[in-house]
């Protein structure tokens, strides 16, 4: 049995990654702000209230794990907000860098002592964080959080590789899921699916690499 760790766990691909753990036998914790009724049913270990843009609130919640006690910390929690030249609005730009990029490193750090040598740490990212890959313009503070995300956990994977511990970055696909109005391409229960077999092939060997969850390695 495995510990696994997941933000955002209420509700999405968050909640379906939530399930498919559980279905294998290991035991999840959940940090998440508020939790749904869906969850509220699940075996799980909650922590709610948790604000991710509050750098406290993540300390405060990170001191509540035992040293040496995490297998898996996956980052899913995120946020996005549609910013255009003529909607060009600082504020949640600024919101989207506190969450979707700080606080998963921010959690990751506070988290080192508690995770396993030989853990694993995934970052749920986005295409949307590849400037390779950016030919539509738009979604400012999105697409530069996402990559701060990216280059962030390349310096974090060389960090923690003397622990035997590996980063993941992985985008989840086009997921019908609340954050795109449910118009995606696959369900959280399919990219839960494939974001579970790549985390577990993660290893020290292809720590640090930017995945699509079909398996291809996507430019940064």
């Amino acid at each position: 049995m495995q510990h696994i760790v997941i933000t955002g766990g209420n509700k999405g691909i968050g909640l379906a990654l939530v399930k498919q753990y559980l279905t294998k036998g290991d035991k999840v914790s959940v940090i998440c702000r508020q939790p749904s009724a869906e969850l509220a049913d699940l075996d799980v270990t909650l922590y709610s209230g948790i604000e991710l843009s509050e750098p406290q609130k993540i300390k405060d919640v990170a001191a509540k794990f035992a040293k040496n006690s995490i297998d898996i910390l996956l980052n899913n929690a995120g946020i996005l907000h549609k910013e255009t030249l003529e909607n060009f609005n600082e504020s949640t730009i600024l919101k989207q860098f506190q969450v979707d990029s700080i606080a998963p490193l921010l959690l990751s750090q506070q988290l080192l002592a508690a995770m396993k040598d030989g853990g694993k740490i995934a970052m749920i990212s986005s295409r949307m964080g590849s400037i390779t890959d950016n030919d539509s313009g738009n979604y400012y503070g999105y697409r530069m959080a996402k990559a701060a995300l990216n280059a962030g956990s390349v310096s974090l994977a060389i960090d923690v590789a003397p622990r035997n511990i590996s980063v993941g970055i992985y985008h989840p696909g086009y997921v019908q899921t609340e954050m795109v109005g449910f118009g995606g391409d696959i369900s959280p229960d399919e990219a839960a699916s494939h974001l579970t077999k790549l985390i577990a092939e993660l290893n020290p060997a292809n720590s640090g690499k930017f995945y699509h969850s079909n398996g291809s390695e996507l430019p940064w």
